[in-house]
């Protein structure tokens, strides 16, 4: 990976997983996804997730063909947005299938000048973990590796430590998403990197049901006698497809609030000879509650379980984004390529209430000053 994009990548930006624009015949509306693209850029995301679960898996079919021509619209995006920007967008490309299939997705991410593939393991399933780890050193032959675990709801396998462990020692991994949604399994993953040893493998929240706290937490661990601090440098995630501007500064402000010194030991009461490693973190807990982070992170998940249908299982995660983007005008309806896939029963209300609970969190007014044009642009 080049020099640059490594650094942005583990300085921690905001990457949206791109949903997929589609007219009413559900055909690609290429106009819209390109607004959409030109959104996220304007926004303030550090990159773009494309051909990954939001942008829907079946892209893939042969009855729909889009993979590569939406790939091949997010890069066109992606170079008109790096001419005028320092910091180049990191570009991520959904990989899938078994090695054959993932092999070869990842060969046309590097064909259209993508810099990482996120790589789901849903098509493994069954295998071993020895079988999986093969797949995973045969797809980062060719390009640099985004490890991804992904819930089982949407498809995800549920790996073990060892199995993570063993993934960071893979030369050519890059960073990994944590997309758990449990607590136990983040920690594991989280864990394997500390005792790998590697300092290069960034780490990304993709825990839509956590994202702020993600942001904010230390993970402490003692490896070998020493102690070991893990921190999600940024996030890769389905949520912030949508309010995405809002996104980019919770991302900001948590980055701030980590930079920020705090009050002393003494003026926190704690006696000579403490660990400052000990007060350094009361410091910060004490600068979250202040600073209303660790109320908004409750808002941001209110929020999350209603995009995402949690109380259904998640069956409506995908339209219930394009509900956010169609009431923004950047899309028409909510079509996906499966007509089945449509928001649960009550969806709709709950995201009116989260609409009216939290106006703090949507971007709502900067998407109505700019939409016009992204649209004709």
């Amino acid at each position: 990976m080049n020099r640059k994009i490594k650094r942005t990548l583990d300085a921690g930006v905001a990457i949206p997983a791109c949903p997929l624009a589609l007219n009413r015949r559900r055909k690609l509306d290429e106009r819209r996804q390109r607004a959409i693209f030109r959104y996220y850029n304007a926004a303030g995301a550090g990159g773009l997730a494309v051909g990954v679960h939001t942008t829907q898996f079946a892209i893939r079919e042969p009855k729909h063909g889009l993979f590569k021509p939406v790939l091949q619209i997010a890069a066109e995006e992606m170079d008109h947005a790096d001419e005028k920007r320092e910091d180049k967008l990191i570009r991520v490309g959904g990989i899938c299938g078994q090695t054959k299939q993932a092999v070869a997705e990842a060969e046309l991410l590097n064909e259209l000048g993508y810099h990482t593939g996120l790589l789901n393991l849903g098509a493994m399933r069954g295998k071993t973990d020895k079988e999986i780890l093969a797949h995973c050193k045969a797809v980062a032959k060719t390009m640099p590796l985004f490890g991804f675990f992904l819930q089982p709801a949407v498809g995800g396998l549920e790996l073990p430590f060892s199995f993570w462990r063993r993934f960071a020692e893979i030369e050519n991994v890059v960073a990994i998403k944590i997309a758990a949604f449990n607590r136990y399994q983040t920690i594991d993953v989280i864990r394997a990197v500390a005792e790998s040893g590697r300092k290069d493998i960034a780490l990304y929240t993709g825990n839509d049901d956590n994202i702020i706290v993600d942001l904010i937490t230390p993970h402490k661990f003692k490896v070998n006698g020493r102690k070991v601090t893990r921190r999600f440098a940024g996030g890769l995630l389905g949520h912030w497809a949508v309010w995405t501007k809002k996104a980019a500064d919770w991302l900001s402000a948590a980055h701030t609030a980590l930079r920020a010194p705090g009050p002393t030991a003494e003026q926190l009461g704690f006696p000579p000879g403490t660990d400052p490693e000990e007060f350094e973190f009361a410091s910060k807990c004490i600068g979250f509650a202040t600073d209303d982070i660790l109320p908004q992170a409750i808002a941001v998940t209110d929020c999350n379980a209603v995009f995402f249908d949690a109380a259904n299982n998640f069956k409506g995660c995908i339209p219930g984004l394009h509900e956010v983007l169609r009431r923004q005008g950047l899309l028409e309806g909510l079509w996906c390529l499966d007509p089945k896939e449509t928001l649960s029963p009550g969806q709709k209300k709950e995201i009116d209430r989260v609409y009216r609970a939290y106006p703090q969190l949507n971007d709502d007014a900067f998407v109505a000053k700019h939409r016009d044009k992204w649209l004709n642009g």
